[in-house]
């Protein structure tokens, strides 16, 4: 952890006897967490990542027996080869990562300056990711030993679905069920109704359609999918999916027919929600609409979904219906209004620990 002091700094507590343990002074930590990410675009790194991603009962529900020889067997023999070439196509070359993990580590860097300009050296800021590397058990092992009797986790999500959110929290407290001494944890909830998250959207949106030559007709929200039956089970992510929009909507003084919402990287053979961004957008340029926008405000970083699904995919799929101008607006990344909404979350949160 780049910010953790020197073991040097451990000591004995005050009043305890001369061969008690050294201990770090107490820190309170902010572990950022995001999806997660291959370590390479080779058959093997995507193999792991993928069969770490595909084997989660919270991403896949199916019944193991049925699920993992398909998974083991067919899916993970061929898949490895396709979504290696889609990262293929985005992966930063430069730094040999993906995007996700870049913009993740800018993310915290920027977290970092803020938190400290508030808090000093009390708060130990860091990320993780639920699937691939730098892992949850890595990172939370390392709070720990940095000091860290308080985590505040935070997943990058704004919507909360059991695919997301709850996995990233399962896997935090898996971890800390290892822990001899456990840190005092919190989690921080979704966040698609703050105020200065909508205000963010709102500023990439209007930017956007200020450097585009063509205004668009239509923007569409595109937002992950999920099957339509989670919905019936109680997952409120598509409420509240539908909720940003309407927000955006009003923070920008649109009308109806000026913004959509739409689901997208559907997967597998049921209905997932709907209308689904690849045939949506289609249909808009196949009833005249041939200038639109698209962004993801379910994404808090760009990665293989916004940046090789939506920027090429579904681009596609709306220029072979005719259409003609395809604006792809960037998620918030580590953006100054984003990162000043995630700062305000977090300090909102840390209520109560840090005052």
């Amino acid at each position: 952890m780049s910010d953790t002091k020197s073991i040097d700094a451990a000591q004995c507590p005050e009043h305890a006897p001369a061969d008690h343990p050294k201990m770090m002074p107490p820190k309170v930590g902010v572990l950022l967490a995001n999806l997660g990410t291959p370590d390479g675009t080779d058959y093997w790194s995507m193999r792991r990542y993928l069969g770490e991603f595909l084997s989660d009962k919270r991403v896949v529900d199916y019944s193991a027996w049925v699920w993992q020889p398909l998974l083991q067997l067919v899916i993970l023999t061929k898949r490895p080869f396709t979504s290696g070439a889609a990262y293929k196509s985005i992966w930063n070359e430069e730094a040999n990562e993906s995007p996700l993990l870049t913009i993740t580590k800018q993310q915290t860097a920027a977290m970092k300056e803020q938190l400290k300009d508030v808090y000093g050296d009390d708060v130990i800021v860091d990320f993780c990711m639920r699937y691939g590397n730098p892992s949850t058990e890595v990172k939370v092992k390392e709070m720990i030993a940095a000091g860290c009797q308080k985590i505040l986790f935070f997943p990058l999500y704004p919507h909360y679905a059991g695919a997301t959110s709850a996995t990233a929290n399962d896997q935090f407290f898996r971890v800390l069920m290892k822990e001899k001494w456990q840190p005092i944890a919190r989690i921080v909830g979704p966040y698609f109704e703050d105020d200065a998250y909508i205000d963010a959207l709102a500023q990439s949106v209007e930017t956007a359609y200020a450097k585009a030559d063509i205004k668009p007709e239509v923007l569409v929200c595109s937002y992950h999918g999920v099957p339509q039956r989670y919905l019936r089970e109680g997952d409120p992510y598509h409420c509240q999916c539908q909720k940003t929009t309407r927000l955006l909507k009003e923070r920008l003084g649109w009308d109806d027919t000026k913004i959509i919402t739409t689901f997208q990287s559907r997967f597998g053979p049921e209905k997932w929600l709907q209308p689904y961004t690849v045939e949506e957008v289609a249909r808009l340029a196949e009833k005249g609409k041939t200038n639109i926008a698209v962004c993801a405000p379910a994404f808090s970083a760009d990665c293989i979904e916004t940046l090789e699904e939506i920027n090429e995919e579904i681009k596609e799929s709306f220029e072979h219906a005719g259409g003609e101008h395809f604006t792809y607006i960037a998620c918030l990344n580590d953006s100054p209004a984003h990162i000043d909404a995630l700062s305000g979350i977090v300090q909102r949160n840390l209520q109560g620990w840090l005052d």
